[in-house]
């Protein structure tokens, strides 16, 4: 396999979450009752944009996928998958967006995940901090709050100043559901 820094930053983002946990993000990166969660998942996720993030808002479309590994009050779930669509205004400074996670457990179940907004912070050039909220629609888990924050890279910043814009974000991220 061809070595990527980008994986590698991955990686090792995603093995500081593994060994620090969720309550190593800020407090506001939280769902509001995260005392009890049904379930903790942490992984990796790749979002795509097109058009791609730019300075000035515009709209856009959201793919993107991600996996995980679980714990919580379910024993037998202990992985999940993702697929995850949407749209909406997007720029390197702000999201506006609604999206659905399509979540598929390692017991063969599934859960849809709307999430009507999408917040965002950039503490630093490259690291987008995505604080999302929404709540389960369908499937397992129904009418449950879902906290999903995440710290995602790019090795190419400076794309936010071209019309082609950054493409792809990926990092660890993180699904709690209370």
């Amino acid at each position: 396999m061809k070595f990527s820094w980008r994986r590698f930053a991955g990686s090792v983002a995603a093995a500081s979450v593994l060994v620090t946990g969720p309550t190593a993000l800020p407090a506001s990166a939280h769902p509001a009752d995260t005392a009890h969660p049904l379930i903790t998942c942490l992984g990796n996720a790749a979002v795509r944009f097109t058009p791609g993030l730019a300075l000035l808002p515009r709209d856009s479309r959201i793919s993107g996928d991600a996996r995980y590994l679980c714990a919580g009050t379910d024993p037998a779930l202990t992985s999940a998958t993702s697929v995850i669509k949407g749209g909406g205004k997007t720029s390197c400074l702000s999201l506006d967006t609604t999206a659905v996670e399509f979540v598929t457990w390692n017991t063969g179940e599934h859960s849809k995940v709307l999430y009507k907004t999408r917040h965002l912070a950039q503490p630093l050039i490259g690291e987008v901090l995505s604080l999302v909220e929404g709540k389960v629609i369908e499937g397992k888990f129904k009418d449950h709050p879902v906290g999903s924050p995440g710290a995602q890279i790019t090795l190419d910043p400076l794309s936010c100043a071209t019309e082609k814009g950054v493409q792809e974000i990926d990092g660890p991220t993180t699904l709690v559901f209370t």
